[in-house]
């Protein structure tokens, strides 16, 4: 059997890297990355090439490769697109635009449905008030998507351009005999933690930011409020949904965005799992306006029965098997031996 070619955009982030490993575990992929860094020498020796640059510079040297599914995850962050925003809007949007854009044209052309797998994030909601975020409880898909950050905006849209390129493109989905258009997944995320990767400035990082700290004797000073509620999931439940929803048949998905979800904590809860793994941690609370402004927008736990229903969807890691088999274990060996290397 041939092997698929995968595109991994963002390779070098805490996804990719975690992606990059599972599908070279997983065998029968040709996996080229992007990024535009070099790669960690962790991932290097799995990828059989790597394009390092601006992706918006660089997507229209990918139009003569032969890419089975694209799995797009570089993305300027929520904390930082807020800082940039013209910036963040020309990565994340253009970025994917040129990407789907590639993908449509390939599906056309020869006839072959490119899979296009896309992460957004939580950051697609927005509650005006703790009180609407009360009351929503775990959100539906199509709930209060009115995001309030560039970050939310620019994942809300790149959602509706996936949709487009993959279902209307030209409105030929009424023609007697339409074309063959891109086959386009997302995932609505939560927040994601690693236990091998450092966290890289997202808004939902105050939790393994806290807990590093802690496995490191550091203090730490929350930005946000001990009682900010949202949903969190191990990395490797993370990789696991992107590689489910993509092997998933077209014709059992009803949708194109799916929520995902595993466990809901508070900032404060974070901080009692710190201290029961490290008696001696110190850790405040200094909520930052802006990013806790972002934080109190996002839902407290989303709905993720769709997935569970069309995909099969299911996490294995809950809250406690989290802390207990997965982050504490791996960060305590990660501080012991400093140069540790390993994998998802």
């Amino acid at each position: 059997m041939s092997e698929k070619a995968v595109l991994v955009t963002g390779a070098c982030g805490e996804i990719g890297q975690a992606l990059v490993q599972h599908l070279a575990q997983r065998g029968g992929f040709r996996i080229v990355t992007a990024d535009l860094a070099a790669l960690p020498e962790t991932i290097r020796p799995l990828s059989s090439e790597h394009v390092q640059g601006d992706l918006v510079n660089k997507v229209k040297t990918f139009y003569d490769y032969d890419f089975d599914i694209i799995f797009h995850l570089a993305a300027s962050l929520s904390s930082k697109a807020e800082i940039s925003t013209e910036e963040a809007h020309r990565i994340n949007v253009e970025g994917t635009m040129q990407l789907l854009m590639l993908a449509a044209y390939r599906s056309e052309k020869y006839k072959k449905q490119v899979k296009f797998l896309f992460p957004s994030s939580i950051a697609a909601y927005g509650f005006d008030n703790l009180e609407a975020k009360h009351a929503a409880g775990r959100v539906k898909e199509e709930t209060c998507n009115t995001p309030h950050t560039m970050y939310g905006c620019n994942k809300l849209y790149c959602e509706k351009l996936g949709m487009y390129y993959s279902r209307y493109n030209g409105q030929r989905h009424l023609d007697p005999q339409p074309p063959v258009m891109c086959d386009f997944r997302a995932i609505r995320f939560p927040g994601l933690i690693s236990a091998f990767t450092l966290p890289s400035g997202g808004t939902s990082d105050y939790g393994p930011d806290m807990l590093h700290a802690a496995a490191q004797g550091q203090p730490y000073a929350c930005f946000v409020r001990p009682d900010s509620r949202i949903s969190f999931m191990a990395m490797p439940d993370a990789i696991q949904a992107l590689l489910m929803l993509a092997d998933a048949p077209r014709e059992k998905l009803s949708h194109v965005v799916y929520n995902i979800a595993s466990f809901s904590l508070t900032a404060g809860e974070f901080r009692q799992r710190a201290l029961q793994a490290f008696p001696s941690a110190q850790i405040t609370f200094q909520p930052n306006p802006r990013r806790q402004g972002i934080v109190d927008s996002w839902p407290e736990d989303v709905d993720d029965s769709l997935a569970r229903l069309e995909w099969h969807w299911k996490p294995v890691y809950d809250v406690d098997k989290f802390f207990d088999e997965y982050f504490i274990p791996e960060i305590k060996k990660r501080y012991r031996h400093p140069n540790r290397r390993t994998n998802e």
